[in-house]
């Protein structure tokens, strides 16, 4: 229940925006050259089922690995669509959103000072990545604290109620042989909970990268959604709706790669999968609803965006790295093999450089 909670927070949060960023702060004039409604009304039909098709489609797959074996987060190819999957992710922090954001926050439109004094869109992605780092850590080592208490009650539990079994073995001699393998069995209970914790341990680990690596999806799915949505150039949704596809498809990989592992109920995995193919969608359905009034180069868009963009790009590079490809490069798996050791890499640039080639159009 509590794993879409701050999804639905942060979309409240956004939509409070809205008004800022359609309203006019600036006196840059916006380019109508190629402004064709009916065409890019077309567009956005368009790009609200294909996007969604194909996040669904790219966060599905995963899921479906328990039920069909072939699909298997166990199996070796995983690893190898798991790090193509974040180097598109890692792609898209560094080479599409966090130069967008620097754009939007250098703009001419925007006064001098303080906006051409200090890097604010790299300052904005540093501390989001710090503050993603804390995230991690105390969401971590909450729920590992939580759950190491109930262990330790559980495993007092069992080894109270062997203690007391064995003692009732003593005076009942006739029951003496059945309650020491009572005795026995308990201790083993005990051992074998004891033995879980690191298995407990992982999967903890994996609802928190699940959970926090959706929500930096969505702050960025969101705006870029709106700015499809809010474009009348035909020219210019083309690219984009191409280039979408492709990064929803292989981060909704990613994303589904991370739910599969946390191995949620199945309502949350629903959720969170809902989630993911609806953001973007959504973001085109407000950017249409705004796009007569939306100024993209008004104050306040180009403020709010450049920010928010920033942020995304600090929390996708950090998840990309850390709790994605790090996590996968360092597991024993993959160390004591060198085959799949190199493949995993072969498939890390395979996904950086495809996505990256996709910022030439988009």
């Amino acid at each position: 229940m509590t794993s879409y909670i701050p999804h639905v927070l942060f979309l409240l949060a956004t939509l409070s925006l809205l008004p800022l960023l359609a309203k006019s702060d600036c006196d840059c004039s916006i380019d109508e050259s190629d402004t064709d409604k009916s065409k890019a009304r077309t567009l956005h039909i368009i790009a609200i089922f294909s996007i969604l098709i194909a996040s669904s489609i790219g966060c599905t797959i995963p899921v479906l690995g328990k039920r069909f074996p072939a699909l298997s987060p166990e199996k070796d190819y995983f690893f190898l669509i798991k790090a193509f999957a974040a180097g598109v992710i890692l792609a898209t922090g560094f080479i599409h959103i966090l130069p967008d954001a620097f754009d939007k926050l250098t703009s001419p439109c925007l006064p001098n000072s303080p906006w051409q004094d200090f890097p604010f869109a790299g300052f904005v992605a540093m501390v989001a990545a710090i503050g993603t780092l804390m995230t991690d850590t105390l969401a971590t080592g909450y729920f590992y604290r939580r759950h190491f208490k109930k262990a330790a009650a559980a495993v007092g539990d069992v080894e109270a109620s062997a203690e007391a079994e064995g003692a009732h073995a003593e005076h009942v001699h006739v029951h003496t042989h059945a309650s020491n393998g009572h005795s026995h069995g308990g201790t083993m209970m005990a051992m074998e909970m004891e033995n879980s914790d690191d298995g407990s341990k992982k999967l903890i680990r994996h609802r928190v990268i699940a959970q926090v690596l959706e929500l930096g999806i969505i702050v960025h799915s969101v705006i870029i959604g709106m700015s499809v949505g809010a474009s009348q150039s035909p020219s210019t949704i083309r690219p984009l709706i191409v280039a979408l596809n492709f990064h929803q498809f292989f981060e909704g990989l990613g994303l589904g790669s991370c739910i599969s592992q946390a191995k949620f109920r199945l309502k949350s995995v629903m959720t969170m999968s809902l989630f993911f193919s609806l953001t973007t969608p959504v973001g085109v359905i407000i950017g249409i609803g705004i796009s007569s009034s939306y100024n993209e180069n008004s104050h306040t868009a180009l403020i709010v965006e450049g920010v928010l963009d920033s942020a995304a790009a600090g929390i996708l590079i950090y998840m990309s790295l850390v709790d994605l490809l790090a996590e996968d490069f360092m597991n024993p798996r993959v160390q004591s093999r060198g085959k799949l050791q190199f493949m995993i890499n072969v498939f890390l640039l395979l996904g950086t450089g495809l996505m990256s080639l996709l910022a030439k159009w988009a």
